[in-house]
């Protein structure tokens, strides 16, 4: 296997300029958006795109996994009203990972990690303990523990994203956090017009 290769799961292009830009110094890097999450068909596209082009524009890989829904949504289910870093999000994050891994193992790379830790939405703890645990799955396989939104990373990255014009979207990308998103503007609004 060659040792300067990466993997790197990106959830959407607004989380990624911080990692990206920092492990492809060290790596030769690919970006693999594997998001069975995120919802609606529109909103996966449009991530889907901006990612593809951040990979082109930084002269980096890019993957695109596979897209299934339905399959993501019938799993998730069981969590529907847990909150934002709740187990919905620990299954998913540990699905998405796991699949990350299976990548890397199956292109001969021997490292791979995530974006996930850049959002202030998810906890880095929970993330890392995710990683690594996939990569325990995976014998050779390493997963590298990373806190971006540590020293500015999620400044860097929106800075970046900006420039790029790439969209940044109030909710992390399942349903259940897209309602979530939803209720709290409502609820936002709401406490505006009551003062």
């Amino acid at each position: 296997m060659n040792d300067n290769r990466f993997l790197l799961h990106v959830c959407c292009a607004p989380c990624a300029p911080h990692p990206l830009r920092t492990l492809k110094k060290q790596f030769a890097l690919t970006l693999y958006f594997f998001n069975p999450n995120i919802h609606p068909k529109k909103e996966y596209q449009r991530r889907l795109d901006e990612t593809r082009t951040l990979a082109e524009m930084e002269g980096v890989g890019f993957i695109e996994g596979e897209y299934h829904p339905k399959e993501w949504l019938k799993k998730a289910r069981q969590w529907k009203d847990e909150p934002e870093k709740g187990k919905r999000c620990e299954a998913c994050i540990g699905a998405r990972l796991d699949e990350t891994a299976r990548m890397a193992e199956e292109l001969g790379i021997r490292r791979f990690g995530t974006v996930l830790t850049i959002s202030r939405r998810k906890s880095s703890i929970m993330v890392n303990r995710m990683g690594s645990l996939a990569a325990k799955k995976f014998p050779g396989i390493a997963f590298s523990e990373a806190d971006w939104k540590k020293a500015h990373g999620e400044r860097f990255s929106e800075k970046i994203s900006a420039e790029y014009g790439f969209e940044r979207q109030n909710y992390c990308g399942c349903v259940y956090s897209r309602i979530q998103a939803r209720e709290k503007e409502k609820r936002r609004a709401a406490a505006c017009v009551a003062k």
